[in-house]
């Protein structure tokens, strides 16, 4: 297991004021975070502005030591074991900078299989499974700067598992990629975790990504930690209810107030979309809940019995992405959004 205590970085620089003076800058990129990545289990790590994820993956792939703190992995601590930790993690990114274009695709898997000190039979032998799991078999051969960026990027992924690594941190592994091969990756992801038992941190500003991938997600913002849940968890606390919407006839004057008082939920749950005449032919009743899916049997019900017809149902939920949004949104008050989430 993977596991950050209180740890926090700080950058300190220098900014000239004038042409004589100079000023020393302190920033906080990460402030006490804690976390934690099980094997088997994919970790989302979402943040606002200036959240500090990237410098918490350097922090966690040892580019970076922590200014306070501690990282462990599997017990092992990462300042003082930092070469049995390489051995055990690597980084997928959406960056084509981490491939050597000149090479093909085999010889950069070969580069990077000697830099973990694999043999020449576990280089070639894993150079040749993980090919052919990527589909890049036939292009092997080819140059990676006759790749296109789809192939690119199913290079990245062998050359960030040519290790064989437990911990795989994905930093926008999909930016960019068209719908078919973002689909295979995270098929790929999900078969990592499931059949390997490997532990992933996944970053990514696609966030119904996150909310289909992940079993808990962190939310950071300006290096501290805002929440810590599962996504769904996440979207009822902070996305409001849900939305149940139904098309029925005829529409009658007072349906909205009838249908609240039975249900017991205020009446301002309940609406009518559109004019509210009396036995308007069709129209549009919402009724607003938490939980609008447990209530769709009582609606129903009550609907049938007053002689309402309904044509047509929906339930629109929110998604992670409306959560990040309303965090966003309040995260300019700390202390109201604080006392908020922790309701």
């Amino acid at each position: 297991m993977i596991n950050m205590e209180n740890v926090t970085k700080i950058y300190e620089t220098t900014l000239r004021k004038g042409w004589f003076q100079k000023q020393k800058v302190t920033k906080i990129a990460v402030n006490e975070l804690s976390l934690e990545i099980r094997p088997g289990e994919i970790v989302g790590l979402l943040g606002l502005n200036g959240a500090g994820k990237t410098t918490t993956i350097k922090m966690l792939s040892t580019l970076l030591e922590p200014t306070k703190g501690t990282i462990s992995i599997d017990g092992l601590d990462i300042n003082r074991n930092r070469r049995s930790i390489q051995s055990m993690i690597n980084v997928i990114t959406g960056s084509e900078r981490l491939l050597y274009w000149r090479l093909t695709g085999r010889e950069n898997l070969a580069y990077f299989g000697r830099l973990y000190g694999l043999s020449e039979t576990q280089v070639r032998e894993r150079s040749e499974g993980l090919l052919r799991t990527v589909g890049l078999l036939e292009a092997a051969e080819l140059p990676v700067e006759q790749y296109s960026k789809g192939m690119k990027q199913r290079l990245q992924i062998a050359r960030g598992l040519i290790n064989d690594p437990k911990y795989v941190f994905l930093d926008e592994p999909t930016i960019g990629l068209d719908a078919p091969v973002a689909r295979q990756l995270r098929t790929m992801v999900r078969r990592m975790v499931a059949e390997e038992g490997k532990g992933l941190l996944l970053t990514s500003h696609y966030l119904q990504e996150v909310e289909e991938l992940c079993d808990r997600v962190y939310v950071l913002d300006r290096g501290r930690l805002l929440l810590a849940d599962s996504p769904q968890a996440i979207i009822r606390r902070t996305s409001g209810q849900q939305m149940l919407q139904l098309l029925i006839s005829p529409i009658t004057h007072g349906l909205a107030e009838q249908l609240a008082d039975a249900l017991r939920i205020p009446r301002e749950s309940v609406r009518v979309e559109g004019d509210q005449e009396e036995h308007q032919e069709d129209g549009t009743i919402v009724v607003w809940s938490e939980d609008a899916d447990n209530m769709i049997p009582a609606v129903l019900s009550w609907l049938s019995q007053a002689g309402v017809r309904v044509r047509r149902l929906s339930v629109e939920k929110p998604s992670l992405e409306d959560a990040i949004i309303r965090l966003a949104e309040g995260a300019s008050d700390d202390e109201q959004l604080l006392a908020r989430l922790s309701g």
